[in-house]
């Protein structure tokens, strides 16, 4: 015997629409990597030093460099990489559109031919593909998301994401390096630490929170991940100094 399927719960057939988190662009995504990457960058460059016993003036110099050459590396780094990727599939794209332009019929049995291989009928496949190739745009639009995996309006955008890794990375390093400016020596390297696993919570918390995932198990991870950068990068100053290169 079947279930009965449930009740709906508005008999009058509304559905609210589905939220959801824009994808493209690539500046949210910079922005959110950005502050984990500078955290764990400059916690690593202020800690790893400092096991050496250091000078305090020299640990603040190590910081504060890398805040700004890692801070200047992710800007550019953003920037070229999205904007290679955002050529490339531009061109995909005006490749694409040279054929539809030259072999119009052709382009046209292609996406029918795709649609019945997803399924639909060969005369209703027959029918979508050439109400689509009626206009150039929208069959450009169609051949990238159907044919190339490629969405139009979401090849992201080189210069914002550039400058939200620059800012958000500032940020996140900046964190560790505020307490070196304000403290002695010992109180500074525990007020890093503790800010530094402060951080790493929220900034996990965060991204779980974005992902549609469990907050607790992202900040734990980023937590422990970051914990054992630290640790390593310690490890190797404190050896460093016991051994008397410093």
């Amino acid at each position: 015997m079947k279930e009965p399927l449930p009740a709906d719960p508005d008999p009058l057939g509304r559905h609210a629409p589905e939220t959801h988190r824009s994808t493209a662009g690539g500046a949210s995504r910079a922005a959110v990597f950005g502050i984990s990457d500078g955290l764990v960058t400059n916690v690593s460059l202020i800690v790893g030093p400092a096991g050496a016993n250091p000078a305090p003036s020299l640990v603040r110099l190590a910081g504060l460099a890398g805040l700004v050459a890692a801070s200047c590396s992710m800007a550019v780094g953003e920037y070229v990489s999205m904007r290679a990727q955002r050529e490339l599939l531009e061109r995909e794209i005006e490749v694409e559109r040279r054929e539809i332009r030259l072999h119009p019929e052709a382009e046209r049995r292609e996406l029918s031919s795709l649609y019945q291989r997803r399924g639909l009928a060969p005369e209703l496949a027959h029918h979508v593909a050439t109400a689509l190739m009626r206009d150039e745009d929208l069959a450009v639009e169609t051949h990238a998301r159907e044919e190339l995996g490629i969405d139009p309006d979401g090849l992201g955008s080189p210069l914002p994401a550039a400058v939200a890794s620059f800012a958000s990375f500032t940020v996140g390093a900046a964190l560790p390096l505020a307490s070196w400016l304000v403290t002695r020596v010992a109180a500074a390297v525990i007020a890093t630490v503790v800010l530094a696993g402060v951080t790493s919570l929220l900034v996990g918390a965060a991204l779980g929170r974005l992902a549609g995932r469990g907050w607790r198990r992202s900040a734990l991870r980023q937590l422990g991940l970051s914990a054992i950068a630290t640790l390593v990068t310690f490890s190797i100053g404190l050896a460093v100094g016991h051994a008397g290169l410093r």
